[in-house]
């Protein structure tokens, strides 16, 4: 009784691991395409000729092999102009950069300042390219003036909002006749 136990036993054995060896695998190994380097509480300074241009702090940075860059808790800049003087700023609840592009996509609650005019643009998604100095938009977007609020779908604008314009205005407005 004792040896049929034990026979039992091995044949148990032997059958696990052949079922374990005959595991195929589903092809090569797939290459990892998530983020290299994850940062937190991150502040960057983008200067020219030693003068500060553009000031970004972020509580969650991530950077992938292709040097683009995801933002997943938001994104704040601040823009400074020749003097070194706050421009406007650019708040984001989700950023992303794209490298090759040279582009930055910024979506969810978008919210750009411009502090001199004291106006505020707000859309749902806007693309920044810092080369040109200019956003844009083809979305939803409100930009609350001192006096007024104007509404339309689609902005190209300086990126400190110094200038914009809006595609398809909605809404009534006052021009300022000259």
């Amino acid at each position: 009784m004792a040896f049929l136990l034990v026979m039992k036993k091995a044949l148990y054995l032997l059958f696990l691991i052949l079922a374990s060896c005959s595991k195929h695998e589903s092809g090569p190994p797939k290459e990892y395409e998530g983020p290299l380097q994850e940062a937190e509480q991150v502040e960057l300074l983008y200067t020219e000729n030693e003068k500060i241009k553009v000031k970004m702090r972020t509580p969650l940075l991530y950077e992938f092999k292709t040097g683009d860059r995801e933002f997943p808790k938001g994104l704040n800049l601040e823009f400074y102009d020749v003097n070194g003087k706050l421009s406007s700023t650019l708040r984001a609840d989700h950023a992303y950069y794209f490298k090759t592009d040279d582009k930055w996509r910024a979506r969810g609650k978008v919210e750009v300042v411009n502090i001199e005019k004291n106006e505020q643009l707000n859309t749902e998604e806007l693309f920044w390219f810092p080369a040109q100095e200019h956003i844009s938009t083809d979305k939803f977007v409100t930009i609350r003036m001192q006096k007024e609020v104007i509404y339309g779908e689609g902005l190209r604008a300086k990126q400190d909002m110094s200038s914009y314009e809006i595609i398809d205005p909605h809404g009534s407005f006052s021009v300022e006749g000259q």
